[in-house]
């Protein structure tokens, strides 16, 4: 596993694109996005919302809402995807990933805001949710989904996931992906680190 440097969030954001080719900001969630994140939760469609939760709210639960924003609270840590609107930086998508250290293994859920989905934010997203956990040293990448979400099952589908039955709930169905080669195709800042990091602990390493 690789040890994150949480005083300096910023060092771990990636700058991905859009399908139309517009820049998009992936970065750690910090407690001043705390009511950006919650009126984003709120401003889905309530399908939406059932689809990322597996159940009906319209916002987080305080406690919840806690969790979202304390980066790396017991091996969790929210990524928010966010771009320029009218001048603001507005998120318009989320992701929430937790490294299994026993298993090898990261877990994650995600979610695009309604009015943006189509553009490939998705797509970009999972693909940076790999390089993240491939730079923890996961071998495995997996979440769970509703059966009845056709659009995350074909996002994950596409992105070569494979799938199995829920071990413990029927509505749900579990895909999961082995993370086995270098993700030399999808770089992200988690990995390079990470990447750094090894060389500098390798005994071979130059001083």
């Amino acid at each position: 596993m690789s040890i994150l440097r949480l005083e300096d969030l910023k060092q771990y954001s990636d700058t991905l694109r859009t399908r139309q080719g517009e820049p998009l900001n992936v970065r750690f969630v910090e407690p001043r996005d705390t009511e950006e994140l919650q009126h984003y939760v709120r401003s889905l469609s309530t399908r939406s919302r059932y689809n990322r939760f597996f159940g009906a709210i319209s916002e987080l639960p305080k406690a919840l809402l806690h969790d979202f924003t304390h980066v790396g609270e017991q091996e969790r840590f929210t990524v928010i995807a966010t771009k320029m609107v009218d001048g603001f930086e507005t998120i318009v998508g989320e992701a929430r990933y937790a490294f299994h250290a026993d298993s090898s293994r990261v877990e994650f859920g995600m979610s695009v805001d309604d009015r943006w989905q189509g553009h490939g934010i998705g797509t970009a997203l999972l693909k940076n949710m790999e390089c993240r956990a491939a730079a923890f040293g996961a071998e495995h990448l997996f979440g769970d989904t509703l059966r009845s979400n056709e659009t995350m099952i074909a996002l994950a589908r596409k992105s070569g996931f494979a799938f199995v039955n829920h071990p413990d709930d029927w509505r749900l169905v579990r895909f999961d992906k082995e993370l086995n080669v270098a993700p030399k195709d999808i770089p992200c800042a988690s990995w390079r680190l990470a990447a750094l990091s090894r060389q500098a602990e390798s005994p071979s390493a130059s001083v």
